[in-house]
């Protein structure tokens, strides 16, 4: 999700919720505790520079009960983030403590931000050895003409 469109369903709510991809609730009491921007400057493993831009949230359940973090107060830090950070409209990543701090994508299904999971992927599989997977195919796929039959002398 883009910042643009979280401040969109941001401005559309009367509270905030954000659901672990495991289906249970982050605690009302979160506190979102930083929005920056994130620089990764880095080489793939063959060899090519790359450059990749991200706005990270960090969520974090302080046992501060009293206090609920409200859709207009985000954005108004998420805008406050754009000016003095000079964020654009990126991808959001959001940070949240479980047995390590895990990072997540963030989606939204018309009541909650879904904090969805990542995946690490090879970049330049074409250069560092990885073998494309093989296509797979059904045995009824296979003709029977490049298979033996019994008695059929091929084999």
């Amino acid at each position: 999700m883009k910042l643009s469109e979280a401040k969109n369903k941001l401005n559309q709510l009367e509270t905030i919720s954000f659901q672990l991809p495991n289906g249970e609730l982050v605690p009302s009491h979160f506190h979102v505790t930083e929005v920056g921007k994130i620089t990764k400057h880095f080489i793939d493993c063959g060899g090519t520079v790359r450059n990749e831009e991200v706005v990270n949230f960090q969520l974090w359940n302080a046992n501060d009960y009293d206090h609920r973090l409200h859709p207009e107060k985000l954005v108004s830090i998420i805008e406050l983030s754009e000016k003095v950070l000079g964020i654009g409209d990126l991808e959001i990543e959001v940070e949240y403590q479980g047995d390590t701090i895990g990072k997540f994508g963030l989606d939204f299904d018309g009541t909650h931000f879904l904090l969805t999971t990542k995946q690490t992927d090879c970049l330049a599989k074409d250069q560092c050895g990885i073998p494309a997977e093989k296509p797979k195919k059904q045995l009824s796929e296979i003709q029977a003409a490049n298979s033996c039959t019994p008695g059929g002398g091929c084999c």
